[in-house]
């Protein structure tokens, strides 16, 4: 069994921060930028954080943060389309607010039972779980092939929380309800062997 070491960043403040954006390709704000690098700049000299590679979202709120980062550190950097946030269908864009006077029953099914509720059009719970889960195996077999330990991930909140509900053995159901603020950093160790991937976090 391979341990890997991976720290999750979810991307800063976005121009369309104030929706649900899922797979929309929305930017960072200046703000948002700044958020991600004060977080990076903290951890730079802890000896955990001397990442062998940097991970990306495909998505620009991610990827342009992470590419630059990748530059001025020196890393190699993995897009990984898989770890995407959860497409949110028919409520791309919309602030939960205007759902909510439009859909209320549905937005409140959706907040408490997301394993059994989705938005109209977009991904059930159980398809953005077996996706993301694909994105980190590929990332864990990425870097046995390559001899690396740790990597930065840059990603989405959606990503964070569910890696959370899993290292926590907490029902998907409470996926919702765990912590993922912009521009913050969490740390998980990746247990990997074949076809089997095992989450904790780390403090």
């Amino acid at each position: 069994m391979v341990r890997l070491r991976l720290d999750l960043l979810r991307h800063g403040e976005t121009t369309l921060g104030h929706t649900l954006r899922g797979w929309l390709d929305d930017e960072l704000t200046e703000q948002g930028w700044l958020q991600m690098q004060a977080t990076v700049q903290e951890n730079l000299n802890h000896p955990e954080k001397n990442w062998d590679l940097i991970i990306s979202s495909s998505l620009q709120r991610c990827r342009l943060f992470a590419e630059q980062l990748a530059h001025d550190l020196q890393r190699p950097l993995l897009i990984n389309e898989q770890i995407q946030e959860m497409n949110f269908g028919d409520w791309e864009g919309i602030s939960t607010q205007t759902i909510y006077e439009t859909s209320p029953e549905l937005l409140a099914n959706f907040w408490q039972f997301p394993t059994q509720y989705h938005a109209p059009n977009g991904e059930s719970l159980a398809e953005f779980h077996q996706r993301v889960l694909n994105g980190f195996q590929q990332i864990a077999e990425y870097m046995q092939q390559h001899q690396y330990q740790s990597a930065l991930v840059v990603t989405h909140g959606g990503v964070i929380k569910l890696l959370s509900c899993l290292a926590q053995q907490q029902r998907l159901d409470d996926l919702l309800k765990m912590s993922a603020e912009l521009g913050q950093l969490h740390s998980f160790r990746l247990s990997h062997q074949p076809a089997q991937l095992a989450f904790e976090r780390v403090e």
